[in-house]
């Protein structure tokens, strides 16, 4: 899917607050702008063709080795070099999610299944599981010891588990440094997420050392770009300018659907991270977007082209007090008005 994601800030021209990619928006980011600026003369070069030593620097992080990591041009490029290694697979995919897991599988011929609950998740030996955790659009948490316990179950199945929005819960998610033992799982990572900086697009996939291993000889060489790999290794050395309080936003995502809720018109998904799934009960979300965008200068994401979602849902990624009573204000105002 090229358009329809959130984060088209480029479609309108005067966005003042940004509820449609989830991630913590407002952020001091001078210091990686004056890091970048120094580094300017790297662009005359090409930079490492296997963005090497952020990989080491990403890795050591996590606690593994670089072995077991493969960066990428944004999580993005992960989900779409998977789906090419192994062409031609069944997947199954829980819905709704993401929907680059099934376009980077359509691509790749793969067989689809789309699951709509964890009963309905049943690995056939061979195939692969893909699972966002938190997932995208609702932010719920896969239970851990189900989760772990399916993995360990299915040995013969490939298990893609997209950690990207792993820093904005309070939840058990998979470690990397167990999951990188197991024969049968890759987990997904993602700076964008994590220090909000979508627009270099850094992410990476780690796993046992047999799978990276797999997947680099499927990698084209130089997509992680020479300012990408200078950013993310700053990024890394200055983790600490960055952090967030998840608890706070996950307090906040609270407050904001119970603000929603007393409407009467909007219903909420339990969530377990910062992102809210809503739903209106009349009016169409394409309609909101547009209104919020136009009129209020928000932006949300228009949820009705996910897998199992209708055109009343959207989904916002909750930000600092003061945006979000703008944004209950602003979404009152369209509810009470048509």
């Amino acid at each position: 899917m090229i358009n329809g994601h959130g984060d088209d800030i480029f479609s309108y021209p005067c966005i003042r607050h940004n509820f449609s990619s989830n991630i913590v928006c407002r952020r001091d980011l001078d210091a990686l702008y004056e890091h970048l600026n120094s580094c300017m003369p790297r662009i005359s070069s090409y930079p490492e063709p296997d963005a090497s030593s952020l990989a080491s620097a990403w890795a050591a992080s996590m606690g593994i080795s670089a072995q077991n990591l493969c960066v990428t041009n944004g999580a993005t490029e992960a989900i779409y070099l998977i789906a090419q290694v192994y062409r031609e697979s069944n997947s199954q995919i829980p819905v709704p999610t993401f929907s680059e897991y099934a376009d980077a599988c359509r691509l790749n011929r793969h067989r689809i299944t789309e699951v709509y609950s964890e009963s309905g998740l049943k690995p056939a030996p061979g195939s692969l599981v893909w699972i966002c955790n938190p997932n995208n659009p609702t932010g719920k948490v896969w239970d851990y010891a189900w989760l772990t316990q399916m993995i360990e179950a299915n040995p013969a199945c490939i298990f893609i588990i997209d950690q990207s929005y792993a820093p904005y819960t309070l939840e058990k998610v998979i470690d990397v440094k167990w999951a990188v033992e197991m024969p049968n799982v890759l987990i997904l990572h993602s700076m964008t997420k994590q220090f909000g900086v979508p627009g270099l697009r850094i992410g990476g996939v780690s796993g046992n050392a047999k799978l990276i291993r797999q997947l680099s000889l499927f990698r084209m060489p130089w997509s992680v770009n020479a300012l990408a790999i200078e950013a993310g290794k700053f990024l890394l050395a200055n983790r600490d300018l960055y952090r967030f309080d998840a608890a706070e936003l996950i307090a906040e995502r609270e407050r904001v659907a119970a603000e929603f809720t007393k409407t009467g018109l909007i219903e909420v998904w339990p969530s377990d991270s910062n992102m809210l799934l809503s739903r209106l009960r009349m009016g169409k979300a394409s309609a909101l977007k547009d209104y919020l965008a136009v009129e209020k200068g928000i932006l949300i994401r228009d949820a009705s082209n996910f897998t199992g979602l209708d055109e009343g849902c959207f989904r916002i990624a909750v930000q600092s007090p003061e945006e979000n009573n703008l944004l209950i204000q602003a979404i009152s105002e369209w509810i009470f008005s048509i």
